[in-house]
């Protein structure tokens, strides 16, 4: 079969949700992937920020196989003997005192958001039915009905209604419109991105944050950090709030917590939200299972043992200082953190960010435009020096394609 047979295949029997770039892989190692047809390729995707640690780590591969032939599933009906020691190991990790395991970033989102009004009702004493949650224009959590709701884009929430109520959205990265949101008594959490990846990689500035933290604690609100695309060493911080010092009260982590190896989320607080959820209020028969516990410990261990953190921020001021003094009349702006990086682009000769990713990949790099005009820049964690410098020099050679 060619590339065209693989994607015809897929055209006629798959739900047509996605747009995916006319590459059809099917290897991967490293910061590399190869199509059916042998072609190579730098990934500058990393499957949105979840092959942090590179595509099929041998580590990681040795621990889903070696869990895998041993326990794949109990379900949480009974214990097993993996699950306390990566809510043991992943509590310590990130200084909180308590874990609760899930699949996808959206499941991790809506027990979040479950947690946080519970803890407004029980904790707070937010009058029932009435809890709300602040969240910020331009997020991206997920693609339930409930998370889609707070959506303030039309993709994603048009003709989904109707929608759940019990969401304030207000700017992102405006002091005083959260300040105002906040000092309803009836708010019970913020829930936000620290940087703003599936808009197009929209850091706030420097202070928002620890600005919002200290507006949480003054109102008696939650703050929720959703880290499933920043966190584990993406921003060049092992969680992009670590940028300006900030702990949230509730976690969300997801993606590169397995390393792309399985889906993985979970959400980490302390007893005073956690144990606000008693048995039988939520749950999941594959969260928690004993395959997962075992990646999700080898992927963050690989982090601080093969020192990722320095390498994203190394890398990613190489990426953007390359691409800033690169010359080309279709970029607006290089915009970024660690490696999460975006490309504005500004449309030239009837030629967009679609067309750009198209000369990238013929060039071997693929990546993809997000919101229409932006291309995300996020290759694994791994990637050297070497590496970074040729993968730049074939972006480029894209981008003078059409000068």
């Amino acid at each position: 079969m060619t590339t065209k047979d693989y994607i015809a295949r897929e055209n006629q029997y798959g739900a047509h949700n996605y747009h995916p770039l006319p590459v059809v892989l099917e290897r991967g190692e490293g910061v590399f992937v190869w199509d059916v047809e042998g072609k190579k390729y730098y990934d500058f995707l990393s499957a949105y920020s979840a092959v942090n640690q590179g595509h099929c780590h041998p580590r990681l591969v040795k621990a889903l196989a070696d869990q895998a032939g041993k326990l794949a599933l109990t379900s949480r009906a009974f214990y097993n003997n993996k699950l306390g020691e990566w809510e043991e190991y992943i509590t310590k990790y990130f200084g909180f005192d308590k874990m609760l395991p899930m699949n996808s970033g959206a499941e991790g989102v809506e027990t979040a958001l479950k947690l946080a009004r519970k803890w407004g009702y029980k904790v707070k004493g937010i009058a029932r039915e009435k809890a709300k949650i602040v969240v910020c224009n331009g997020n991206f959590h997920g693609r339930t009905i409930t998370i889609v709701s707070m959506s303030s884009d039309p993709d994603a929430y048009n003709e989904y209604g109707p929608y759940t109520p019990g969401f304030v959205n207000i700017p992102y990265n405006d002091v005083m419109a959260l300040e105002d949101a906040l000092s309803d008594p009836d708010v019970a959490a913020f829930l936000a991105e620290p940087i703003q990846a599936e808009a197009g990689v929209f850091v706030p500035e420097d202070g928002f944050l620890r600005a919002a933290r200290e507006l949480c604690d003054q109102y008696n609100v939650l703050m929720i950090a959703d880290e499933i695309q920043t966190g584990i060493a993406r921003t060049g911080k092992m969680l992009a709030v670590d940028h300006e010092n900030v702990r949230p009260d509730i976690l969300i982590l997801g993606k590169a917590i397995s390393g792309g190896m399985y889906p993985i989320s979970c959400v980490l607080a302390d007893d005073e939200v956690m144990l606000t959820i008693k048995p039988g209020e939520h749950g999941s028969t594959y969260g928690g299972n004993p395959i997962a516990a075992a990646v999700a410990i080898e992927a963050l261990q690989i982090i601080k043992d093969e020192k990722l953190e320095e390498n994203s921020s190394k890398m990613g001021e190489l990426f953007r200082s390359s691409m800033r003094s690169f010359v080309s009349p279709f970029i607006e702006e290089v915009r970024g953190k660690g490696l999460l990086n975006a490309i504005t682009i500004r449309p030239n000769n009837g030629k967009e960010a679609w067309d750009v990713c198209l000369a990238m990949k013929e060039h071997g790099v693929i990546a993809k435009p997000t919101h229409g005009n932006i291309i995300r820049f996020t290759p694994p964690l791994t990637i050297n020096e070497e590496q970074m410098k040729d993968a730049i020099g074939k972006i480029q050679k894209a981008f003078k394609e059409f000068e």
